[in-house]
């Protein structure tokens, strides 16, 4: 019998010391109070209690923490019924306070969050809502802070998941979508017609200027070529002239000479005369005017040079 109780107070001995013994996982604390009241808070590791003196309130993590919010209806300024939910991303940072000034941190991270989206969501209307996610979420964000702050929770970011108007309003935004990208549609169309036509016009006008420039380049060339071809032209007639210059002069020389060479015999003169008058007309750009009184001793002049040559 003796035995037996000696065998039963070791095993609550070793079963007391073993519950002593508290391990604490990583990423997480432990809050310990000494009969009832609150003692200290485990850090990660092993430690020991004292027996029927010290218990284990509550494990807490210290890790980054999601809180996700179901979809809460709020009414915007404008009177438009909307659905909202959030996600929390928090921390406990001070485990006495989190455990001993609320309840319960997570539904006052919650009620704290659903109330004051409310207020925020409330004095703006339905487009501001739409396009303000940032503006809502650092309010949100601002204000739950500064709550959670008194039970020892850092908030360190708020974020809307969706936000989902009523089905009416959803068909009249899908209209106004499909008529903006209509809209845009035309507008990008008018532009690539406007651009085409302003390429095209452009195109013709540098059509016609090369083709007027073309023109007139061919009308300077024409202008040089009929220019050339009068100056050349020109200048043949200066030679035939002065080549019909240089005959009749040669022709006057000889008739000097003759006369010279003869004296004053008019019967050389005359066929002299004749020879150069000859001469003359040997050229078809040459013309002749004679008087009267010359043509009517034509006849004497060829009588006299036939008379020379019978003699001859």
């Amino acid at each position: 019998m003796d035995k037996i109780l000696v065998l039963f107070i070791l095993v609550i001995i070793i079963a007391g010391v073993l519950s002593s013994i508290k391990v604490v996982n990583t990423g997480y604390v432990t809050l310990v109070e000494r009969f009832g009241q609150f003692h200290r808070v485990l850090e990660p590791g092993w430690h020991f209690l004292i027996p029927f003196a010290d218990f284990a309130r509550k494990k807490v993590s210290t890790k980054q923490q999601i809180l996700d919010i179901e979809p809460q209806s709020v009414i915007t300024s404008d009177n438009v019924k909307i659905s909202i939910d959030n996600v929390i991303f928090y921390r406990v940072m001070n485990v006495k306070d989190a455990v001993y000034n609320i309840d319960s941190y997570q539904s006052g991270i919650v009620y704290s969050t659903i109330t004051n989206m409310r207020n925020i969501v409330g004095n703006m209307a339905l487009d501001e809502v739409l396009s303000g996610r940032d503006r809502i979420n650092s309010e949100l964000l601002k204000v739950v802070d500064e709550i959670t702050d008194a039970y020892g929770i850092k908030i360190l970011s708020v974020e809307i998941k969706n936000i989902i108007p009523p089905a009416e309003i959803q068909q009249a935004m899908e209209k106004q979508m499909r008529a903006e990208r209509d809209k845009r549609a035309v507008i990008l169309q008018a532009e690539g017609q406007k651009q085409s036509e302003i390429a095209r016009a452009e195109g013709e006008k540098q059509a016609k200027i090369l083709q007027a420039e073309a023109e007139k380049e061919a009308n300077i060339r024409r202008a040089e070529g009929l220019k050339q071809s009068q100056l050349l032209e020109a200048e043949g007639k200066a030679k035939a002239i002065e080549a019909i210059a240089v005959a009749q002069s040669s022709a006057i020389m000889k008739v000097n000479t003759a006369i010279l060479q003869s004296g004053t015999n008019e019967t050389i003169i005359a066929l002299k005369q004749v020879e150069a008058l000859q001469e003359m007309a040997k050229n078809p750009a040459n013309k002749l005017i004679l008087p009267n009184e010359t043509l009517s001793s034509f006849g004497n002049i060829a009588a006299v040079a036939e008379m020379l040559k019978g003699t001859k």
